[in-house]
This record gives C-alpha cells, sequence and structure tokens, in this order.
C-alpha cells in the first residue's frame, strides 16, 4: 500500500469526505501548574468539539484497545503512528491496527539513510507487510526521520513514484528556510510532494519556526501560505482517491517545545482554540472545492 497503484478520478456521483482529525499528543498540556487531563478528559473533548477522529501512537496494544473502544461508539476514527527502524518493527503495529481497526497507519521512519540504496529495504519491506492488512499505510515528512530533507525526499520518490506519503509541510519550510515571497520553484517543490500525499497534518510553521501561532494577525502570511499547499494538496488528492474515500487532516499544534512560550514558562497562544481556526478554515476550503464539482 505504501507504494501501490494510485487510483483513477471520481465520477459524478463521488462522496468523498474530509476528515479533520486532533492530535492526541497535542492535547498534552505542559503548562507551568503541571496539570494535565487524563486520556478519558482528552477524548471526551474531542468527541464533543465533533472532530471525526484522533490520532496518536499505536505501539501500546493496551491503550490502542482503550481508546478504540472510548471512540466506536461515537463514530470517531483514528489515525495509528508508529516510529519503526526496522521491518519487522512494523508487524506489531500493524497487528494491533488490525484487532482495532485504523482509518490509516502513520510511519515516522525512524532511521537518517545517507543514500537511497539504503531507504530500498526498508520501504520495500514494510510495503509487503502493509499488502497483509485492509487498511492504507503513510509514510509522513518529518524531521529527523528518513523524510527529513525536502530533496532527499524528491529523489525517493524518483525512485518511488507510487510511495503514499503523509504530508507535514512545515518540517519542509523550516528545514529549507524558504525565501519569501516563496519562489514558484519551491512551490513546484512542495507541489511534487503533494502529488503523493494522502492524508495531511496541519501545522503552520516559518522559514524559522516550526509551529507558529494561526491566530496572531502577524503570523496571516504564513497560515495563507499554508493554506495554498493545502488547497493543492486537496485538489490533488480528489483526482486520485477513490469516490468513496476520505481525506484525513489532522490539527497537530504541538506541545512544547513545539509551542513558543512566554517568560512565565505558559503558551503564547491556547493551541485548542488555534486547532479549532485552523479546522473551520480547511473545512471552508474543502466545501468551496467540493462545490466546484
Amino acid at each position: 500500500m505504501l507504494a501501490s497503484t494510485i487510483k483513477g478520478t471520481p465520477g459524478k456521483n463521488a462522496m468523498q469526505k474530509l476528515v479533520v482529525m486532533q492530535s492526541l499528543w497535542a492535547m498534552e498540556r505542559r503548562q507551568p501548574d503541571g496539570l494535565e487531563r487524563s486520556l478519558e478528559m482528552n477524548l471526551e473533548m474531542i468527541v464533543e468539539a465533533r472532530y471525526g477522529g484522533v490520532s496518536t501512537d499505536w505501539r501500546n496494544r493496551e491503550t490502542s484497545r482503550r481508546i478504540a473502544a472510548f471512540l466506536k461508539p461515537h463514530g470517531l476514527v483514528v489515525e495509528g503512528q508508529c516510529f519503526p527502524k526496522t521491518v519487522d518493527d512494523l508487524k506489531s503495529v500493524l497487528e494491533i491496527g488490525t484487532e482495532t481497526g485504523l482509518h490509516h497507519l502513520d510511519i515516522q521512519p525512524d532511521v537518517r539513510p545517507r543514500t537511497l540504496k539504503e531507504c530500498m529495504p526498508l520501504i520495500e519491506g514494510w510495503t509487503r507487510l502493509a499488502e497483509e492488512v485492509d487498511f492504507p499505510v503513510y509514510i509522513e515528512t518529518h524531521r529527523d526521520r528518513m523524510t527529513t530533507d525536502l530533496f532527499f525526499v524528491l529523489d525517493l520518490l524518483d525512485a518511488f513514484p507510487n510511495l503514499k506519503l503523509l504530508g507535514d509541510l512545515s518540517h519542509f519550510l523550516v528545514g529549507r528556510e524558504f525565501a519569501t515571497p516563496v519562489d514558484e520553484t519551491n512551490h513546484g517543490y512542495i507541489h511534487r510532494v503533494l502529488d503523493n500525499c494522502w492524508a495531511l497534518h496541519g501545522r503552520v510553521a516559518s522559514r524559522e519556526q516550526v509551529q507558529v501561532e494561526v491566530s496572531f494577525p502577524h503570523h496571516k502570511m504564513w497560515f495563507d501560505l499554508f493554506l495554498g499547499w493545502w488547497e493543492y494538496g486537496i485538489r490533488s488528492w480528489r483526482k486520485r482517491a477513490g469516490a468513496n474515500d476520505s481525506l484525513s487532516f489532522v490539527c497537530e499544534l504541538g506541545p512544547q517545545p513545539y509551542a513558543i512560550a512566554g517568560p512565565d514558562g505558559a503558551d503564547l497562544s491556547d493551541r485548542w482554540s488555534d486547532a479549532l481556526i485552523i479546522r473551520e478554515a480547511v473545512e471552508k476550503l474543502w466545501a468551496r472545492i467540493a462545490a466546484e464539482g
């Protein structure tokens, strides 16, 4: 499934859907008062806010079963995450995903190869394993992983043209520190990646920070940049996906040190509210694109 043949364009009666999820990692407070909500409290907040699902680490069988049991009556789905270093590392996560059910599995490949040759046995092995399960498996673009560098990922796509990615574009903007305004060459590189993305993670970065506060007016230029990229990604996905497929978009505004803190040690903005701002903007974007037919 990582490198499977892409599907054709949907027909007139396509019922493609957008599923906006919330990251459980992003629900961690990490504030000076030291208070943290329980897992169930966080899940209840996500349910009450009418998210379509959650994104979380899916390597622990007991915790995964607990989350799945909580969400199932509410009809929410899960993006499972894992961080394999070897081909075999993926096996247990696929077993848990098969037991509990997943919308898809997100691989952050926890390796740092310097050559494409080193990547090939890993991608080929993960692809073989992914073909044995009934949910999609994607590879995430992320710093300090196999996919840390934009140019290396472009080379990966040349070697594996059908490689299915999960796009977190914030890491590329910071990693390459694109000059602004972003030129057509760099837009083209991002578009090339998006043409292989089957799910998206929603975080807004600047050239210098991996996560900026979307509620701050002076960050509007960065929010607009990412909305433009996400629009391209949505349009590209709708052309490739099946008529009844669903696109996952995860609001993933991480806790400190992703979140920037003030001198009191507290976040500079309310990440929960910022995530809702991102969700609303993406839902409006999807609705506008869908209305075009």
